[in-house]
């Protein structure tokens, strides 16, 4: 740091870092980059190449760079003995095939080492100040120049203010800042306020308050305080002024001196001015108070009727909410059954292609059995040619078989596809239930059939696929003491768009179909942790739910409560 004093006499610190910039190199951080060493201000190292100072005596060849010739500067050591400055040899390896421009030898970057030694030395050597042109004759060792220059008086140095751009030595910082400098602060003589001095004259010139200024209208008060001029315009006698009695109807317009003269002379008309203005808005008032009671008369009636009116304007805008509300809810069911529509819809059209092409079949393998029917009588007593036809017809005819049978297959498929498009849910809520529960009971009991999948259902149209799954005699520790209840996370189509693991509230409940509406339910939070609620990989995931959901004790209750309400409740 340097010191210099501004023109109140207080002390600047000027750093290096300011002082210097045509010295600043991206080398910012002296050697520590490199790993020589480190505490070296910035500006200090050259930009390329080596050092450029000058050396009380001639360096020793050893101390100078191979391809620069100028001393070494952060001095890397080849292979083959030849010194560089760490920018030359890194020029140097840029280059294809590179080579030492000494020996021509070829130079390899993992072969390059750092001379600490020779930057000792080299730092120790001694220079003159890098201001010997401004007149510094100091002498010192290389590593002292940044720690001089820092208190060189003849080291060029920006105006510490900053927004000067001169540059002088830094003896000269004092004389600048109290003569020289355009940016030196300054005291406005008339209201003592302190500026830079560039902006003192447009101080004067427009905003000083103490500034001495001229009246606009010329009067005998040639100067005064320009935070005065206001006041004096409405005292001054040369200013135009309009009489106050205009708004009376006085047009009379002249100067402040001329003013009391006319007020004293017109002082009947101005008042009689002023009375019949009076009278006219007297006139005026009792219009308005006839008006006002005119309107008083008919105010209950209108007050009343704007009652009504509000009854009735929120009467229909509740009618309205609810129109919008069972819209709304509308538009929601036409849409889930619009595009239900067009699945079966497609279904349909392709149950038709394949009734139509079974009639075509059966038609056909008609004909064919008739044809060979013929055949077989004709042939009782025929050749051995009529033999091979029937052979090719029978083939034929068992063709068709097959062929009937596969689309008879498909067309099962097809129906049982439509039946679970007919049934299916897309609102989240499947609502199952288990016709013919005694038999399926027995069928449980004596372990034919131990559960009972519903058919899926959806939390939307292209959301989760999920189906319940029944154990009617119970399973695991339920087995044979409780109906247990799954809920079961199913492969769907549009799994790669929706997010997993599944988190959405489950519901499982037993629907009282008597009058007490009595329904019994239990409702978990998927375990993001377990594999059931993962993307499936399978064609449905382990199933999770209520292996204790109600007890058997209660048969009649049971023969009577058979339906399962699996509910997927969104709670994200």
């Amino acid at each position: 740091m340097s010191a210099g004093r501004s023109a109140d006499g207080r002390e600047v610190q000027i750093p290096l870092q300011q002082v210097a910039p045509s010295l600043i190199s991206p080398l910012s951080a002296g050697f520590t980059h490199s790993g020589v060493c480190s505490g070296v201000p910035a500006g200090f190292l050259p930009l390329h190449g080596g050092f450029r100072d000058h050396f009380v005596e001639t360096p020793e060849a050893k101390y100078c760079c191979e391809a620069c010739r100028l001393v070494l500067c952060q001095p890397r050591q080849t292979e083959c003995g030849h010194r560089f400055c760490n920018s030359c040899i890194c020029d140097i390896l840029s280059r294809p095939n590179p080579v030492c421009p000494a020996d021509m030898e070829p130079l390899f970057r993992d072969k390059i080492f750092k001379d600490v030694c020779c930057h000792r030395e080299i730092m120790s050597l001694k220079v003159y100040c890098r201001s010997e042109a401004n007149g510094c004759q100091e002498q010192m060792s290389l590593q002292q120049i940044p720690d001089h220059l820092n208190v060189c008086p003849f080291f060029e140095v920006p105006c510490p203010l900053g927004k000067c751009k001169e540059r002088m030595m830094r003896k000269e910082i004092p004389d600048h800042l109290s003569w020289k400098c355009k940016q030196r602060e300054t005291t406005c003589e008339f209201c003592s306020t302190k500026m830079p001095l560039t902006d003192l004259q447009k101080h004067k010139d427009t905003v000083c308050p103490a500034f001495p200024v001229m009246c606009p209208n010329h009067c005998s008060f040639t100067s005064l305080p320009r935070s005065e001029l206001s006041g004096h315009q409405h005292d001054c006698p040369k200013a135009q002024v309009s009489c106050q009695f205009h708004r009376y109807g006085c047009m009379f317009k002249g100067l402040n001196q001329d003013m009391r003269q006319h007020e004293s002379t017109f002082a009947a008309e101005h008042l009689k001015m002023m009375a019949n203005r009076n009278l006219s808005l007297e006139n005026k008032v009792e219009d308005v108070k006839g008006e006002l009671m005119e309107r008083y008369k008919v105010l209950p009636a209108l007050s009343s009727r704007l009652s009504e009116l509000e009854n009735q304007n929120e009467e229909l805008r509740e009618k309205n909410r609810q129109m919008e509300q069972k819209l709304a809810t509308m538009q929601k069911l036409m849409s889930s059954h619009s595009e239900k529509l067009l699945e079966v819809e497609l279904e349909l059209h392709s149950l038709r292609l394949l009734r139509d092409e079974m009639e075509s079949l059966r038609g056909t393998l008609e004909s064919v059995r008739t044809r060979l029917a013929a055949l077989e009588q004709g042939g009782r007593g025929g050749s051995g040619s009529t033999t091979h036809t029937l052979a090719s017809l029978e083939t034929q005819l068992n063709r068709h078989d097959d062929m009937l049978s596969v689309h008879e297959i498909r067309l099962a498929d097809m129906d049982l596809r439509f039946q679970v498009l007919e049934t299916a849910s897309y609102n989240g809520t499947l609502i199952w239930k288990i016709r013919d529960y005694k038999r399926r009971k027995q069928d449980a009991v004596a372990a034919k059939t131990l559960s009972l999948y519903s058919q899926p259902f959806y939390t939307g149209y292209f959301g989760y696929k999920m189906c319940a799954r029944v154990y009617l005699n119970g399973d695991g520790m339920g087995k044979g003491t409780h109906l247990s209840l799954f809920f079961v996370v199913m492969r769907g189509e549009y799994d790669a768009l929706l997010p997993w693991p599944f988190k959405q509230k489950v519901t499982l409940m037993l629907m009282d179909q008597g009058p007490s509406r009595k329904h019994l339910g239990d409702a978990f939070k998927p375990d993001p942790n377990s594999s059931s609620f993962r993307r499936p990989v399978a064609e449905m995931n382990i199933a999770s739910g209520c292996p204790l959901f109600v007890e058997l004790t209660c048969g009649d209750w049971f023969d009577r409560q058979v339906t399962v309400d699996t509910s997927d409740l969104p709670d994200l």
